[in-house]
């Protein structure tokens, strides 16, 4: 049995995986007898494939995987894990910012009894754009699910199999590794790492993928924005019924000159209360099925 597996999506970092490869191997030749990492090629538009070839064609612990497009960084880490076999599993990304010189250390915290060991970056060395768009998804979700979420922490980490078995076992298709991994439980604890500086290209991380990513996450694990419908129904069937009855108490008392007019105004009023009541309780319906 393989004692740990590495798992790195690629996608746009063909100058950095030689250099990533050596990085990992001079790391794990002496703390570890058996390992493997698993490289897929996210659809990446360089020449990302051919150099992974390469490296499996020297070194037989080294697997590759491609897909037919780009499908997102976190189906590539999921696709990573099904074919994983380690005992334990290290999540990194392939631009070197994930430093592979940090295993050893998660390594010793997962032997200690925990089965998560999450990554937190001290000092995140990224662009301001980037971790403003990091620090705007967290909050988002922060928000949007009601639970705390730390921009510090990404997808690197050592996670014990149990923990991706039970990540693997999940088959929502809108894919989102960290939340999976908050979701499902286990002991976990975080140990802060240095984050390094991007060697090679540019993050091609955009606002768009970062929005479609939070969407995504929003809507396969909270259903707070449904809730949030639901209570706006409900007020504005309030106050559909307050004013329909403000107009028949007018024209009842001859407010109103024009004759038909607080019967046509009151009968919009009280059906759009009734239509978006309704709704309110479809929504409830709605949101016990997504529970």
């Amino acid at each position: 049995m393989i004692e740990l597996s590495i798992v790195v999506p690629v996608y746009g970092c063909q100058e950095s995986l030689e250099s990533l490869y050596r990085r990992i191997t001079d790391t794990l030749s002496d703390i570890c007898p058996t390992w493997e990492i698993l490289l897929v090629n996210d659809g990446s538009c360089d020449d990302a494939w051919s150099v992974i070839i390469s490296l499996a064609e020297q070194d037989s612990r080294v697997v590759g995987l491609d897909f037919s497009r780009n499908f997102g960084q976190h189906s590539a880490i999921n696709a990573g894990l099904d074919y994983s076999s380690g005992e334990r599993v290290i999540v990194m990304d392939c631009d070197l910012q994930d430093r592979p010189e940090e295993i050893p250390r998660l390594l010793e915290a997962s032997y200690q009894g925990y089965e998560v060991v999450l990554a937190r970056r001290q000092f995140r060395k990224d662009s301001f754009i980037k971790k403003l768009m990091s620090y705007l998804f967290h909050q988002s979700m922060r928000f949007l699910t009601g639970q705390d979420y730390d921009s510090s922490v990404a997808n690197f980490g050592c996670y014990h199999r149990k923990v991706i078995d039970a990540v693997l076992s999940m088959g929502d298709v809108s894919r989102s590794f960290p939340l999976f991994v908050r979701w499902v439980g286990f002991s976990r604890t975080y140990l802060d790492v240095e984050h390094a500086q991007r060697e090679y290209g540019q993050s091609t991380y955009t606002f768009r993928k970062a929005m479609k990513l939070a969407v995504g996450a929003m809507m396969t694990f909270s259903n707070r924005p449904l809730r949030m419908v639901i209570t706006f129904g409900l007020s504005m069937s309030l106050v559909a019924g307050i004013v329909a009855f403000g107009y028949l108490f007018g024209a009842v008392h001859g407010t109103f000159e024009v004759a038909g007019w607080a019967t046509v105004v009151i009968s919009i009023w009280l059906l759009a209360g009734i239509i978006i009541m309704i709704q309110g309780v479809i929504g409830l319906y709605v949101s016990k099925i997504f529970d």
